[in-house]
């Protein structure tokens, strides 16, 4: 029996298969691989990216290149590696010369990443940049307002951080990432030892600073 959309996919292999060689959007004229996400699939902790890069494109997997390191190392200093966690971005396939991913390829590709969440199922979602976070709290206000704080959508803890990406470019941002991760770590902490696991405020609302 065909499956007729994303949220019919029972697991992410589902997903990719349902996925396919997709040519809903221009992104397929000029990608190399689509890149569908990594990690374990039933992660505690899910980051959300914005597109992939130039070595994610030929290699079909998300974060790769210099941000993708970073990421690996922000991750070991919270005592984490990348097959504990589930990597997916926003888009699943590069935007040519990496520029932003314009609105009608994130509305065709975001019901994939819908359904990602959901059969992941994380307790915290980080999302790594404006796009994502935009995404998932609904909003349009900058990344550096929304980070250091803790948000709850869906039953879900949502927590901004600024993309690796802009570490690269901005070396001052390196300890603010760095601050993000601990902030993040000690979410994780919170929920494990179960004082964290009320229902909160309302969906999207914010919950405080992350201390």
């Amino acid at each position: 029996m065909a499956v007729a959309g994303p949220g019919d996919c029972a697991d992410l292999g589902a997903l990719r298969e349902h996925i396919g060689d997709c040519q809903r959007c221009a992104l397929a004229a000029t990608r190399t691989r689509l890149v569908f996400g990594v990690g374990d699939p039933h992660a505690r902790l899910m980051f959300i990216g914005e597109a992939p890069g130039k070595n994610e494109d030929l290699t079909g997997e998300p974060f790769v290149g210099a941000a993708g390191r970073l990421l690996d190392e922000l991750l070991a200093s919270i005592g984490l590696v990348r097959s504990e966690v589930f990597i997916a971005n926003m888009v699943k396939c590069r935007p040519p010369g990496n520029r932003d991913p314009e609105p009608l390829e994130i509305e065709t590709c975001s019901p994939f990443l819908a359904r990602q969440i959901e059969l992941v199922d994380p307790v915290v979602v980080a999302t790594l940049g404006r796009f994502a976070a935009h995404y998932m709290l609904n909003t349009t206000t900058s990344i550096t307002a929304l980070r250091g704080k803790l948000y709850r959508v869906g039953g879900r803890r949502v927590v901004p951080v600024f993309h690796p990406a802009a570490a690269l470019y901005d070396g001052s941002k390196r300890s603010v990432l760095e601050d993000d991760f601990r902030r993040l770590r000690a979410v994780l902490d919170r929920v494990e030892r179960g004082e964290d696991a009320g229902p909160g405020p309302a969906p999207g609302s914010a919950d405080g600073s992350v201390s």
